[in-house]
Parts: C-alpha cells; sequence; structure tokens
C-alpha cells in the first residue's frame, strides 16, 4: 500500500536521524549516514558540522577514508582470483611470496591465504600511532612500502601458532596485497579498480596513493591528543596504512553499492561467495566491541536485534570511524561515517561503538514489507 510505503520511509528517515544525533551528541564532530531500503530507496542523515572553524554542516555525499573497510575490497579480489583458478586459498604464504614472511619465529610455509583473510595467521602487528600534535606535524606525510610494514612485523615473535587462534591483523591484509601482484602483475588497488570499481560503476571510490588530501565535499576530522588539550585538524595526511590493510577513499553512496553487490551474488561465484561466509568467532579483545560477532574472509557476521545476522566491515583512521551493514540477501544496507571521533578514553570508545552499532541494528531491523514504492533521493 503506497500509505503505509510512506510511512514506513518517514519511520526509518525519522530513525537514521535520531541515531545520528545520539552519535554527535557523545562529542563526534560529524555523522553521515545513507540506508538503502529493500525497494532502492535512498535514505539519508547528517549531524554535527563539518568545519570546527566555518560551522558548515556535514555533507551528505561527503568523502572520507574508509580506513579497513578496505579489507573487504582485498579480499573480494582475492576470491575471484581462487574463482578464476589462479591461487588456492590453502596455498601458503611462502609459495607467493619466498622468504617475506620469516625470522623471530615467522614462517610463511606454514600460513595460508585463508589464514590471513581470516586473521588467525598469528603474525603480529607493528603500527604505531601518532602519539602527539607535534609528532603528528612531523610525520603525516610518512610513506611505507609494503615490505616495509612487513619487516616491521617480522621484528616480532608471531602472537601464536597460524590457526590456533583470533587477532585482527592489518599486516595480513598487507601481504594479501602483495599477493595480489605477484598472482596478477598489478598493484592490489588496480585490480580493485578494474575488478569492482569500474564494473560497479563506483565513481566516489579511489586509492589515493601518497596524496594527503581529500576531495571535496568531505568533513575536517579532529583528534585531541592528549586529555584537556586543543583538538587538532588531522584531515590533511598520507595516513598510516594504504597497503591493502586500509587506504581506499570512498562515499556511503558507493560502499552502500559494493557490499550490495557482494552480498547479493554479483561479484563473487557462489563456492567463493560460500566460503568468504565461513566464519569463526572474533577474539576476546574484540569481542567487547562487536558483541556477537563472527570473522568470515574480509566480512564479519553479526546477530540483529530483530532475528538474523547481518555482514559488514567497520574501519577506524585518525578521528574516522565507517561502518557498513548489510542484510543477508544483500538487499538493505546502511553506511555510516563518522569525523572527529576523539577517543578520549576506553569508555568513551564503547560508547561510540554502541552507537554505531544500534544505528546499524536499526537501519537493518525493519519489516521485510517495508519501504517498497518509489526510490526518493
Amino acid at each position: 500500500m503506497p500509505g503505509a510505503s510512506a510511512a514506513s520511509q518517514h519511520d526509518d528517515q525519522a530513525q537514521l536521524r535520531r541515531d545520528a544525533a545520539a552519535i554527535t551528541a557523545l562529542g563526534v564532530t560529524g555523522v553521515q549516514a545513507r540506508l538503502i531500503t529493500s525497494a532502492g530507496r535512498n535514505l539519508t542523515a547528517s549531524s554535527g558540522i563539518a568545519d570546527l572553524m566555518t560551522r558548515r554542516p556535514v555533507p551528505r555525499n561527503g568523502y572520507f577514508r574508509i580506513a579497513s573497510v578496505t579489507k573487504t575490497f582485498v579480499a573480494t579480489v582475492i576470491l575471484q582470483l581462487a574463482g578464476d583458478g589462479r591461487l588456492s586459498l590453502d596455498d601458503t604464504v611462502e609459495r607467493w611470496l619466498p622468504g617475506v614472511v620469516s625470522g623471530n619465529g615467522n614462517d610463511g610455509r606454514a600460513i595460508t591465504i585463508r589464514q590471513l583473510l581470516q586473521h588467525t595467521s598469528g603474525i603480529h602487528d607493528d603500527y604505531g600511532d601518532y602519539t602527539s600534535a607535534k609528532n603528528f606535524y612531523q610525520h603525516r606525510y610518512d610513506t611505507y612500502t609494503p615490505k616495509q610494514t612487513v619487516a616491521r612485523a617480522m621484528r616480532h615473535r608471531p602472537d601464536f601458532q597460524p590457526g590456533k587462534d583470533w587477532s585482527y591483523s592489518n599486516t595480513g591484509y598487507v601481504l594479501l596485497g602483495m599477493i595480489i601482484q605477484r598472482v596478477t602483475g598489478h598493484p592490489w588497488h588496480e585490480e580493485v579498480q578494474n575488478r569492482i570499481v569500474r564494473p560497479l560503476g563506483l565513481n566516489h571510490t579511489f586509492w589515493p596513493g601518497t596524496s594527503p588530501k581529500l576531495p571535496q565535499p568531505h568533513a575536517e576530522t579532529y583528534q585531541r591528543f592528549q586529555p584537556g588539550e586543543r583538538l587538532v585538524d588531522v584531515t590533511e595526511q598520507v595516513g598510516l596504512g594504504n597497503n591493502g590493510e586500509a587506504g581506499l577513499v570512498s562515499t556511503t553512496a558507493d560502499l552502500n553499492r559494493f557490499f550490495r553487490a557482494l552480498l547479493g551474488g554479483r561479484l563473487l561465484p557462489p563456492t567463493q561467495m560460500a566460503q568468504m561466509k565461513q566464519t569463526i568467532p572474533v577474539g576476546k579483545e574484540f569481542e567487547p566491541l562487536m558483541p556477537g560477532a563472527r570473522d568470515g574472509l574480509g566480512v564479519f557476521s553479526r546477530p540483529l536485534s530483530c532475528g538474523g545476522s547481518y555482514w559488514g566491515h567497520e574501519g577506524g583512521d585518525s578521528g574516522w570511524i565507517s561502518a557498513v551493514g548489510v542484510t543477508a540477501d544483500g538487499r538493505r544496507s546502511v553506511t555510516v561515517s563518522l569525523s572527529g571521533v576523539l577517543a578520549e578514553s576506553a569508555d568513551h570508545v564503547m560508547r561510540v561503538e554502541q552507537a554505531v552499532s544500534k544505528l546499524v541494528d536499526d537501519a537493518l531491523c525493519t519489516p521485510p514489507n517495508a519501504g517498497r514504492g518509489a526510490i526518493t533521493s
């Protein structure tokens, strides 16, 4: 019924606005969110401000660094290559990257591609972070090659034997990016461009390389490095990771389109899609942030309060947090981008994460026939 559809759309829009406002009420500078209903309706909401100086509103189509959501793109390429028969998920790292994972108990002969995808490799992450405003200004344009990033990790002993535990590993996805290049002869981001971005028409998704700037429109993002200190605009930077563990820039519209296509079966053959959805529990350190989450291959499954579960990924990088959730059939999805997440304490981070999770859950929990009707923008 048209009236019921209009009422459902209004309810969805109002809830999205309330949930976005609840996030900025926690001190986050700005929020933009976009919900795509099962009928293809585009509903957007924003809250807060994009710039502390001008006080301009947050753009609803703004660019942002998607950080670890990049991992889902990389995993999709790896699984496509597996579907093409160009590699196997049971191949060892050593087969494709001889001698790269070695030393201090690290052994590429004992680690498989599947374990890299699912964070069960045991490889220790050695990722620095900006410790102060001075440190940020000194190092925000620094760049690191994949080999340099992996070499830092090799200075440490593994966190556990491969396959024996779970621990989120950025370095594992750097290695996956290196494997993509070894198999195809092209950098990982070119394969993402050719296999995903261009076919889906993701015209606002790209790898910026060493450019520290974001295109317009975008919100500025901020950090406070020590309690009581002034906020620092950290928008202009190369980023600590852009080698496959992170690195892409996108928009809420493009991320919704990508995840809907992925879960809708348009990017992977059924066999590889089934492998992506084979999940294991996340580690104890992640469980409080993502209650009930299970890790697949480049995607997480999380329970919905209304029953069932959804798929998605989150990312965080220097004041940014982004999260995507999509229903199991790929028809309904939501993407939210936060700018100016101050992360002043573990408790504050937890409350922000809970508010983000509520926005995603509220957006995806809807009666199956709600939202049918004409597409709106």
